[in-house]
């Protein structure tokens, strides 16, 4: 047997040595940190010289939300940010004061001397393209997930990283999550024995959860740089639509796949130290809302990932549903042979059932079809072959929740900014977030070609079939 199944309890309850314990009725529960502890370890003592001066790019609803949580990392200062809505602008220096720089070309921050990192949250078309200029520039690197827009734009982002060394980490903050790292100590330790399949899903039920998002009243070409917006994407006249829409259009965005699958294989990645998977093939339709976009609603993917030296061979099965009449909801299950792994919000769920070393006969089974004579030989001899075991202990249900309050993206910033300061490694580096966005934009490729993709998760490069 391989590595991966060669965990055991034993070694699961040394892990758990220092962490609080509740047994009642043969369900553990697991009690997570207070929130003040989990998040002061990010929060050592610096020095005026140990400031962190930050510029962001792009100050739509992500990149409000990054600049909100980072600022309250200590030590962390917002220098600069660019948008390409002047109201963007205004707001940010409303929210941070006026002598926060604001401009509307990016490389004005890459051109300043005062500023360590950048936050990148613009549209997906841009994120390769100024997280390559931004480390060639010298700078620390937060860009938001997915890292890429296009397979074929991975390899200018590892030659990059590897070229200048700088630090880049991608904004998928369930990969620092106290529960998503609970969950790897608990799959490394066995506890749901060997991983067989793996289902998860991100269904909403509302406009703005559709990304039928605000658009301002003063919303112009005045107000907007469309040609800074567009880019390399294909030209055309100025849509207010598109700009504060732009998820719902292949050109600029990566539809349900780039925008919530990659969070489900950023949190399954790094519970069990998976590489990916190297057969894909998605499918969906745009079932609802048909209001101009060009990318579908509904998709369902099925992925292959293979047998390696971290877990057994298992599938996968993601789902998004932007029109889920049940109201909507998000799991993460790692179904095993001994017990499945639930993972929704800021809490994880395990439980076990261990599957009997005895077939059990009788019911619905071909026992009841012998005569009457060889069901009572068949009885002794399963009584003699299988003999009850006295005093065995079944396992117990566990429960682990992160305390009132945790915020799994102050985590993952925080981890970000110490890692400059101690010039450490991020939680989500290059190669990481491309095995997160590889499979989820090899969906999009398996939807629009109708074909399935075949992708090499050590190498991070399309397998292209051979022909017969």
């Amino acid at each position: 047997m391989k590595k991966h199944r060669s965990n055991s309890r034993r070694k699961f309850v040394k892990k758990l040595a220092a962490t609080s314990l509740v047994t009642t009725g043969g369900a553990m529960a697991i009690l997570g940190e207070d929130p003040n502890i989990q998040q002061l370890k990010s929060r050592s003592a610096f020095s005026a010289n140990d400031q962190v001066n930050v510029g962001f790019i792009g100050m739509g609803i992500m990149g409000f939300n990054n600049a909100a949580t980072a600022t309250k990392v200590p030590g962390v200062k917002l220098v600069a940010a660019c948008d390409l809505y002047k109201g963007r602008l205004t707001r940010t220096q409303e929210v941070y004061g006026s002598d926060v720089v604001v401009t509307r070309n990016y490389r004005e921050l890459l051109d300043r001397d005062d500023i360590d990192a950048v936050v990148i949250s613009t549209t997906d078309h841009w994120h390769q393209k100024i997280a390559i200029e931004a480390m060639e520039k010298g700078k620390a690197v937060y860009c938001e997930k997915p890292l890429m827009q296009k397979l074929a734009e991975t390899q200018a982002l590892l030659d990059t990283q590897k070229k200048t060394q700088k630090l880049l980490q991608v904004g998928s903050q369930r990969v620092s999550s106290m529960v998503n790292q609970k969950a790897h100590e608990l799959y490394q330790a066995g506890e749901i024995g060997q991983l067989v399949v793996v289902e998860s899903w991100t269904d909403r039920f509302s406009a703005m959860g559709a990304w039928q998002y605000s658009i301002p009243t003063d919303a112009s070409a005045e107000t907007v740089d469309w040609e800074a917006f567009i880019g390399h994407a294909p030209q055309r006249d100025f849509d207010a639509t598109r700009f504060f829409r732009w998820r719902n259009y292949q050109d600029y965005g990566t539809g349900v796949a780039g925008d919530l699958f990659v969070h489900l294989f950023s949190s399954l990645h790094a519970v069990t130290n998976s590489l990916g998977p190297n057969r894909i093939y998605a499918t969906g339709g745009l079932r609802y809302w048909k209001d101009g976009r060009d990318v579908p609603d509904v998709v369902l993917g099925c992925f292959d990932y293979p047998e390696t030296n971290e877990h057994s061979a298992f599938n996968l099965q993601l789902r998004v549903n932007l029109i889920d009449g049940s109201g909507g909801s998000s799991k993460l299950r790692l179904v095993g042979t001994e017990g499945v792994m639930i993972l929704a919000g800021n809490s994880l769920t395990i439980q076990k059932k261990v599957l009997s070393s005895a077939p059990g006969f009788g019911g619905w089974d071909s026992y009841n079809t012998f005569s009457e004579a060889t069901q009572k030989e068949y009885a002794q001899w399963y009584a003699d072959e299988y003999p009850p075991v006295r005093g065995e202990v079944q396992p117990g249900d566990i429960e682990y929740k992160a305390p009132k309050g945790y915020s799994d993206h102050y985590d993952h910033h925080a981890t970000f900014f110490d890692a400059i300061r101690n010039n450490s490694k991020v939680v989500e580096d290059v190669a990481f977030g491309i095995r997160a966005a590889g499979p989820a934009i090899a969906s999009n490729v398996s939807i629009f070609e109708n074909r399935v993709v075949h992708w090499d998760p050590e190498t991070m490069t399309e397998i292209q079939p051979k022909k017969n």
